[in-house]
């Protein structure tokens, strides 16, 4: 069941496939949309500008894409017909203290947000939000295991570096799927969890020894771990798929040298399954926006 948001005005400036469902779930709960950078249809409640400045009168809050903005302060749109930047002169034309829903944010973003006293909330860094984002994250990263994959998953050795949300999901995953699945993590906590789901526990100071034996390294660590020093223990027929945020954890430079095949992929959610994805995102912002109604 949708909030009610009658009255609100919010507006959403960029983004993908994902965006354009958040435009519709806050249409569809009452809320006024004010469009930027996305082609929104033309429906009731919704506004689209050419204007960032017009776009931003009057709201109640702001929604950026998961990426958010750069260095540069320009933000992610790539559905936009023209470049899109947040500056210090549209930030002024917002109301202070109102809510900014982000993915995740950068170092410009947070000073912009700093300088006009604006509540910055990045929505990967909710458990809700990350727990549920896990699904299509495996689902993504399996679909492109199989694609470059000349056997099948069921079978297959499959190894998951790390264990945390989106690597829970994907080892369960790939457990379920018949893959002889190791997971490697570095505390006895979770060891003991994966060898409970049966699955095979790696500590990460042991992992090296083993990679040999793997057809598909998973990795969802944010730092380098795969080493060009470790890649020299992997097969050359083996694939890596690194799910952490850019640059990954991965050195591809060694890895393309030894010839394995690596590619890094951050982002899955938005590019395999964007409807699921944007819902998820919504539901989260439905849900802030209609607590802070029942606030007032």
């Amino acid at each position: 069941m949708r909030p009610n948001l009658k009255g609100l005005k919010v507006a959403v400036m960029g983004g993908d496939a994902r965006d354009l469902v958040i435009v519709e779930e806050l249409a569809a709960s009452g809320a006024l949309v004010n469009v930027t950078g996305l082609p929104a249809k033309v429906k009731p409640g919704v506004a689209a500008f050419q204007e960032q400045e017009e776009c931003l009168h009057g709201i109640n809050a702001l929604v950026l894409p998961v990426p958010g903005i750069n260095e540069d302060g320009l933000i992610y749109a790539p559905l936009a017909d023209q470049p899109l930047t947040l500056t210090e002169q549209l930030i002024s034309i917002m109301p202070s203290n109102i809510p900014v829903f982000v993915g995740v944010a950068g170092q410009k973003l947070v000073r912009l947000m700093e300088q006009k006293e604006l509540r910055l909330i990045e929505l990967m860094k909710i458990d809700e939000v990350a727990i549920y984002n896990s699904i299509p994250s495996a689902e993504g990263a399996i679909q492109m295991a199989m694609e470059m994959l000349p056997i099948t998953i069921h079978g297959c050795t499959a190894y998951v570096l790390g264990f945390g949300r989106t690597g829970a999901t994907l080892a369960r995953l790939l457990g379920a799927m018949g893959a002889k699945t190791r997971v490697a993590a570095r505390r006895k906590e979770p060891l003991a969890r994966i060898a409970e789901m049966n699955l095979t526990p790696i500590p990460f100071d042991q992992m090296s020894k083993s990679l040999r034996e793997a057809d598909a390294i998973f990795n969802t660590v944010p730092s380098m771990v795969l080493t060009g020093e470790i890649l020299e223990n992997v097969s050359p027929e083996a694939v890596i798929i690194d799910l952490a945020s850019a640059p990954g954890g991965t050195d591809f430079q060694a890895a393309n040298k030894l010839g394995i095949k690596a590619v890094l992929a951050p982002g899955l959610p938005g590019r395999v399954a964007p409807k699921t994805a944007g819902r998820i995102l919504a539901r989260t912002i439905l849900g802030f926006l209609a607590e802070e109604m029942a606030g007032r």
